[in-house]
């Protein structure tokens, strides 16, 4: 009997595959792989990464993730790929006509798909749901589609379904919020203070609108109202209580990445806490050796109920996507932007 998967996306260190992450991606079995701007030279080198890491685990279907977002989030850049804009362009614009808005923000989205999926890419960690709030540090910034929750709402739906109908499976983050963050948490532990009141009617709308997506990533921060001491990637309270609770996401969970400085501790143990907490896999994204063996070593094979999620949510992919004319896309959102 063929054994799951193990419950971790990892990441490699360079533009090519090394026999050492060869054999250890062969042996680790994670789930799939997440990509970053050291591994994205050009299109053919790409596409030959992209083959050998699904090839190293010998399951063609094997996720590969990246964050293809817009503005400072891209992983592909000129001069090989498109300069896409922000997603606070589209909240600019919607605050101008909200149709166009969603029109702009979905054929944008259709082309980054399209972009991926000729590269073999299948999952993009895109959109953000996080509401842009004043005070708030700038980690967020012009990555979100808005400071208001119908509204972030209404665009990132219009965002998940562009990627959607161009064959590349959106991930909503980071759930359950991480607008109000007062630190950066790659480098800090962000702490929300306020009511759970608030926090339910404002940072964790957009989620429960998107509750239907097929994945979702964690945010590595601590809410008080709901859990005062552990962020909500380790917190069976926060992902019990809001992600799956009152927010209702019933998708695939992943944690964002166990190497982030908000998180302390052994990332072994790091990954074990997320998964036991409710995640369904977790993230390791540096391509470090000695980390990825402890990662590998703490996270279990992929549930019953983590393998229905994914089988659930691809899915929702359509049997063949729409062909789109890039050109006129770009044109129109050019058009759209202007106006």
């Amino acid at each position: 009997m063929t054994l799951p998967p193990r419950a971790v996306i990892f990441g490699c260190a360079g533009s090519e595959l090394t026999d050492r992450e060869r054999r250890f991606f062969a042996e680790a079995d994670p789930l799939g792989f997440i990509l970053f701007q050291r591994n994205c030279v050009e299109p053919a080198q790409l596409r030959r990464l992209v083959a050998e890491l699904r090839s190293s685990v010998g399951r063609a279907d094997a996720p590969v993730l990246i964050d293809q977002e817009g503005g400072r989030v891209l992983r592909l850049k000129p001069p090989h790929w498109r300069a896409a804009p922000a997603q606070g362009r589209f909240a600019d614009l919607a605050g101008r006509d909200r149709a166009s808005a969603r029109e702009a923000a979905y054929l944008n989205a259709r082309i980054l798909a399209a972009e991926l999926a000729d590269l073999g890419i299948t999952v993009d960690c895109a959109p953000v749901l996080d509401l842009r709030l004043p005070g708030a540090h700038e980690i967020i910034g012009d990555r979100a589609l808005g400071s208001e929750p119908d509204q972030v709402a209404e665009l990132g739906l219009a965002v998940a379904q562009g990627l959607l109908d161009s064959g590349v499976l959106p991930v909503i983050k980071h759930i359950p919020g991480h607008g109000r963050a007062n630190v950066d948490s790659h480098h800090e532990l962000p702490v929300v203070d306020v009511s759970r009141e608030v926090l339910e009617q404002t940072d964790f709308e957009p989620f429960r609108r998107l509750c239907s997506q097929p994945w979702a990533m964690t945010a590595h921060v601590v809410y008080r109202a709901v859990d005062p001491e552990r962020p909500a990637s380790l917190s069976p309270r926060v992902i019990e209580q809001v992600i799956r609770g009152s927010i209702g996401f019933d998708g695939f969970l992943v944690s964002d990445d166990v190497n982030m400085k908000a998180l302390k501790g052994d990332v072994g143990e790091l990954s074990r806490t997320a998964i036991h907490a409710g995640c369904d896999a977790v993230l390791h994204c540096n391509g470090d050796f000695a980390e990825m063996e402890r990662v590998a070593r703490a996270t279990p094979r992929l549930s019953d109920r983590a393998l229905e999620r994914l089988s659930r949510g691809s899915a929702m992919l359509p049997q063949r996507a729409e062909e789109l004319n890039i050109a006129a896309a770009l044109g129109r959102i050019e058009t759209l932007l202007a106006a």
